[in-house]
């Protein structure tokens, strides 16, 4: 398959990297010219716009920040729907609000260009082995075209339903993981602090019912104090955000979601905004009086 992407940065570039090795020709563009060397020394195809991806491929995709990027990459001057041909399917792999990923979805509509909506959930680690978790909504035909491409990136990938379903998954994905760091950075504070082995605690815990893989996998990494980002806090603020809009708009209670919201607000305040989101352990340690380093 004949691709475009737009957008290299912590997730796009091995996303690519997985779509060229699986034998996929992949034409790329990005804002800073030097996340797209190493794509092009790969063998990706050099563009100078959106708009240039878009001329050469018939399904684009972006990977960008927020929604005003989407906005701009896809519906901007030198964006993809200006040289795109009727047809033309561009995936969103972002994480933005429904409405809002609807709202793009109709504008393209407009102009002959289908919107898949397909956030992604697996940090940089799942990009670089290509087992992202790929939640989309949009057209189905679209998402049968594209699969094939979704097959080189992901490895769980589910249609939810019409556009906008997809961000609603990862809203609820984000959910579950951000009061699951904040749960599990707790316990482990809460067990040093009591002058408790945090591991030890941590290996009792795993073999019960308060068993996930954010204990697992993000449990030992704060053990390691490893937070280096795979996903960094300001992008889970981010994302946190977008949940408790949503819930506002739709007169929806959220309770934990508006905790752990505000724990990433002090988080990115404090000046662990591009550490790992799982950093949450060092605010919470300063907040109990440690050092939290």
């Amino acid at each position: 398959m004949e691709v475009g992407f737009i957008g290299l940065g912590l997730m796009g570039r091995p996303m690519v990297l997985n779509l060229l090795k699986a034998g996929h020709t992949v034409h790329v563009w990005s804002r800073r010219r030097e996340s797209m060397v190493p794509l092009l020394e790969a063998g990706a195809g050099d563009c100078a716009s959106a708009a240039e991806v878009a001329s050469r491929a018939a399904v684009t995709f972006s990977m960008v920040a927020d929604a005003p990027d989407v906005e701009q990459v896809t519906l901007g001057e030198g964006g993809v729907a200006s040289a795109a041909r009727a047809g033309h399917i561009h995936v969103d792999m972002s994480t933005i609000a429904p409405a809002a990923a609807q709202a793009i979805a109709a504008r393209l509509a407009e102009r002959g260009v289908t919107l898949l909506d397909a956030p992604v959930s697996g940090g940089e680690v799942g990009a670089i082995a290509g087992t992202l978790t790929i939640m989309v909504g949009g057209d189905a035909a679209a998402f049968d075209t594209v699969k094939p491409a979704f097959e080189a990136m992901g490895k769980s990938i589910n249609r939810i339903g019409d556009s906008g379903a997809g961000q609603v998954a990862k809203a609820c994905n984000q959910i579950l993981t951000g009061v699951g760091v904040a749960a599990v950075a707790e316990a482990l504070n809460f067990a040093t602090r009591s002058g408790v082995d945090a591991t030890k605690v941590r290996e009792a815990l795993l073999g019960g019912f308060a068993y996930s893989r954010i204990l697992e996998n993000h449990g030992q990494r704060m053990l390691d104090r490893n937070f280096r980002p795979g996903f960094k806090a300001w992008m889970h603020q981010k994302d946190m955000r977008i949940v408790m809009e949503e819930a506002h708009r739709l007169g929806l209670a959220l309770p934990s979601s508006a905790a752990t919201a505000q724990m990433f607000n002090a988080m990115v305040g404090s000046g662990l905004g591009e550490d790992d989101s799982i950093a949450m352990l060092k605010l919470l340690e300063r907040m109990s009086g440690g050092a939290g380093e």
